[in-house]
């Protein structure tokens, strides 16, 4: 075990270097770690792969992370509803389902991740928070930082600066949350709105809140220094060594099987296809030709796939034909802009030649596809 500092982690009080294999077993009563990927889908397949496999009886775990711009929803959410899908395809923002409940974070390098993993029977969020305030009062003591019956911590009794979520299995549990430190307050109110309009499901919605960076309150603060000293804090507690061990979540001799975790939390099927049933209605104001067409569409989807499609077009809008196939073609179908535009594209190469049914073609198919 060699201990050495690392030149892009000055910041570290103690950084434990161990051998890949046996680094989890070395430990006792306590682990603290850090991911070097800044990977949204990784780090959250890291937390999967710790849940999974490690021995929480033997040693609890801190997992210390931050990633890249990314939105993160919870797991029974549904992401039409939480955000501007189109915003993040725009700012090429990555969308991520975690595993645990709660509601929807934007994630930036200036917004910390914290998990902590116990047994079930040990698992206690509020006293992870009240850790966490801790850390913050013994670093920076003038800071109005408390932790409310909802499991947020509040500054200045009214800015959430962290929120939480949990996921409680048979034996093994962990409590993750947010820090913000200094992350891009307006991309996270741009990319947190929603444009959809006539949307009606039974996801778990999101709750609004005035959240503040706690570099607005001090501008010396850090995302290094607050990891530090919540590390610190966890250390004390726990009253083992305040040792950082750094993994790299690709390492597939550290954590066996890791690969398959993190390529399955990319997938369309689980970020898009485990969002819970719901329906769209609503009303399209198509401009054409000066006026204003007013365009119904109801549609019902489960599992990310049209089941049901409705489209209420003017009369003589289209050939009877090209209508049947285009609600034929869209049922079954992933609600997917992508998948979408291949459809009609297809579709518009046996459309009748003519520039109108073309224009009025197009026209429909471009305002379906931003419902997307």
């Amino acid at each position: 075990m060699v201990l050495q500092s690392l030149k892009n982690c000055l910041w570290l009080s103690c950084v434990l270097r161990t051998p890949k294999a046996c680094f989890w077993s070395t430990a006792s009563g306590g682990l603290i770690i850090q991911s070097v990927s800044n990977d949204v889908y990784q780090n959250l397949a890291v937390e999967d792969w710790i849940h999974d496999h490690m021995d929480l009886e033997k040693q609890q775990v801190l997992f210390l992370w931050r990633n890249s711009p990314a939105v993160v929803i919870g797991r029974h959410q549904n992401p039409w509803q939480e955000c501007n899908l189109r915003l993040l395809r725009q700012k090429n923002i990555k969308l991520a389902r975690r595993r645990s409940g709660g509601g929807t974070v934007y994630h930036d390098l200036g917004n910390i991740n914290l998990t902590f993993f116990t047994t079930r029977k040990k698992y206690e969020r509020m006293e992870n928070l009240k850790l966490i305030v801790k850390a913050l009062k013994a670093l920076r003591p003038q800071l109005d930082v408390h932790v409310t019956d909802r499991y947020d911590i509040l500054l200045d009794r009214q800015y959430k600066i962290s929120g939480t979520a949990a996921k409680l299995g048979r034996t093994s549990a962990y409590h993750h949350c947010t820090l913000l430190c200094n992350a891009d307050k307006f991309l996270l109110s741009s990319v947190l709105k929603s444009p959809f309009k006539g949307l009606k499901s039974n996801a778990t919605p999101s709750v609004p809140a005035l959240v503040k960076n706690l570099f607005e309150e001090d501008p010396s603060l850090t995302s290094e220094m607050l990891l530090d000293a919540i590390a610190k804090e966890y250390a004390v507690q726990h009253q083992i060594d305040h040792h950082i061990t750094l993994i790299n979540p690709a390492d597939e001799t550290l954590l066996p099987g890791i690969s398959d975790k993190t390529k399955e939390l990319q997938t369309w099927e689980w970020v898009y296809g485990k969002t819970p049933k719901f329906s769209v209605s609503t009303c399209l104001n198509m401009v054409y030709k000066d006026s204003i067409l007013d365009v119904k569409v109801n549609m019902d989807v489960k599992h990310g796939r049209i089941e049901v499609c409705n489209i209420d077009l003017p009369e003589q809008w289209l050939p009877p034909g090209l209508y049947s196939e285009l609600v034929k073609s869209l049922t079954g179908s992933k609600f997917c802009p992508n998948e979408t535009t291949a459809l009609v594209t297809t579709l518009l190469r046996v459309c009748p030649q003519d520039n109108e049914l073309h224009t009025r073609w197009s026209l429909l198919c471009e305002n379906i596809i931003r419902l997307m």
